[in-house]
């Protein structure tokens, strides 16, 4: 049975990933989480790893192998943004967001692909944005690192796509999340108007994604960018 398979979602402790691991556990797998604080809804695991750090990652998924079993299937959704123009961005504004977003993707998934290739099974699912191929005033750390995905989830189908494993990325659009929340009411309408939708989505939205993609359904593909965003982002 599919759904009993054992799934890690990073930064799975609110917003999207809380959704994603919801949807998951909804469905009957076994669900782990990381965050850095806070925990992960009910009837998942909630292990502490910060994803910038390579020792962190590994003693998180080697807890969850303990208590749940091999990873079958990783989201890779833990991300932060340090928004700013680009004449104003520090250095740090930069790093730390392509460590998190970037680098992060790369800690976990190195992590995961071991169990992986030793199962020949895998579902690797990277959480990218809209905003990796429309852009963003004021996003070029956070969308330089989200449309990076895109290249990683290419080259690792080419390297990992003959093992049953697969790789794919979801690129949501606005989110109802705490996040869009703070944005000022003004700006959430102008937002409102380009997206051909109308709305922003439920979070629950990009997870039925998610968990379709990690799905027997979605075996046969892999390396593509499947994009929750009502329209936004046509023709990317």
């Amino acid at each position: 049975m599919s759904a009993d398979r054992v799934v890690l979602v990073t930064g799975g402790n609110r917003g999207i990933g809380r959704a994603i691991a919801e949807r998951f556990v909804r469905d009957g797998y076994r669900v782990a989480v990381t965050a850095r604080s806070g925990e992960g809804p009910e009837g998942t695991l909630t292990v502490r790893a910060d994803v910038t750090d390579a020792v962190a990652v590994d003693a998180a998924f080697t807890e969850v192998e303990q208590k749940l079993g091999p990873i079958e299937i990783l989201v890779a959704n833990a991300g932060i943004t340090k928004d700013t123009l680009l004449m104003r961005m520090s250095e740090d504004d930069f790093d730390s967001v392509v460590s998190t977003n970037l680098g992060g993707t790369f800690r976990v998934v190195k992590r995961a692909s071991k169990g992986m290739l030793r199962a020949r099974f895998g579902r690797v699912i990277l959480i990218s944005s809209v905003v990796g191929l429309l852009g963003s005033a004021g996003q070029v750390n956070y969308a330089a690192s989200k449309s990076a995905l895109v290249g990683f989830a290419r080259s690792l189908t080419r390297e990992l796509g003959a093992r049953g494993i697969t790789t794919n990325v979801v690129a949501p659009g606005f989110i109802e999340t705490d996040m869009t929340a703070e944005l000022p009411e003004e700006t959430q309408k102008q937002y409102k108007a380009s997206i051909p939708a109308g709305r922003f989505a439920t979070a629950d939205e990009v997870a039925g994604v998610v968990t379709w993609l990690a799905s027997d359904d979605a075996a046969y593909i892999s390396g593509a960018v499947i994009p929750v965003d009502g329209g936004l982002g046509m023709g990317h």
